[in-house]
This record gives C-alpha cells, structure tokens and sequence, in this order.
C-alpha cells in the first residue's frame, strides 16, 4: 500500500498507509497471531494517521503537545498466520475540541474480507502540564475539514459498538 489518499466508492477519505508481516514470535500456542499484536499493529497505524494528520511524533517535538489514546475497541473477524501480511485502512471519523476518533480496519493476504477492526479514542495533551487541551485552531479546522467531508459516507458498521451480553446492556 502506498502513503496516499483514496477515495472510497462511498466518498469518505480512506488512508492505506501501514501494512506488516505476522512476525513467528507475534504467534501464539493457537497457532495464530495473539491478540496483543492485532493491537500493536493498528498502534503503528494510529502512529501513521498522526503522522498524516500532523499530529505525530514532529509535532510533538514543535508543540510540547501530543496524542494520547483514551479509549481503544478492537474485534477480531478471522485468523492470520505467521508470515501473512496485513494492511490496514484508516479514517478520521470524528473530532471535537481535543478528541478525534480514528477507525481502522485490517484486511489481510489469502484472507477474504475484513481481518479485524479497531477504533481509538485519542485526546491532544499538553506535555507541560500532562493533561488534555484544545488543538490550536488551524489544526483542529483541518480535522473537521476532514470529518465533515465525509458527513455523508456510510459508518463503519462496527465502529461505536460496545461490549455487551444479550439482557445485561448497561444503563
């Protein structure tokens, strides 16, 4: 997959910018990827978005601010295996004041469909204080830019779910 934006079939802004290999160490006694690495794989994509969106590691350094996640939901649709390659495909889905909503799905080779999803939560901090803060204002019109071209593109099926039993929803 190559750093560049895309366009769906439904319009919304879809970025193909991390891809990796199912490393032997990554495989666990069920003889596929453990779930710890599903997680650290979509991290390496949440650190590419930044990156896109600059708000990554440079604006750190410029800002003394950064992005921290908050809140993470992952699931897991089928297996993969040592050596397979997975790519993943990234959206801003939402942002407000100092929260973005990144959503990420991960598709992989001799796979058919969707491999797993994941949706983060991140808030802007400053480092000064460690706590959250509002983005600087031409950032965060860029971010709602980017939202609001999308405003009419289906929603990812499986973003905003929650964990719940069938009769024990929480109130």
């Amino acid at each position: 997959m190559t750093d560049i934006d895309t366009k769906s079939p439904k319009g919304e802004v879809v970025w193909r910018l991390h891809k990796e290999t199912v490393r032997p160490e990554w495989v666990d006694y069920n003889g596929h990827m453990n779930v710890a690495y599903y997680v650290l794989i979509f991290d390496h994509a949440t650190d590419a978005v930044l990156d896109r969106l600059d708000i990554g590691s440079e604006y750190r350094r410029r800002t003394n601010c950064s992005i921290f996640v908050a809140e993470a939901h992952v699931t897991y649709e089928r297996e993969v295996r040592e050596g397979q390659e997975v790519a993943i495909a990234s959206r801003l889905i939402g942002f407000e004041g100092n929260r973005l909503i990144i959503y990420h799905e991960m598709t992989g080779d001799g796979c058919d469909g969707l491999v797993a999803s994941n949706e983060v939560l991140c808030l802007h901090v400053d480092l000064a204080v460690r706590r959250s803060a509002p983005l600087a204002m031409d950032v965060g019109e860029r971010l709602a830019a980017i939202v609001a071209a999308q405003a009419s593109a289906e929603w990812p099926r499986r973003a905003g779910r929650a964990i719940a039993l069938k009769g024990r929803r929480p109130t």
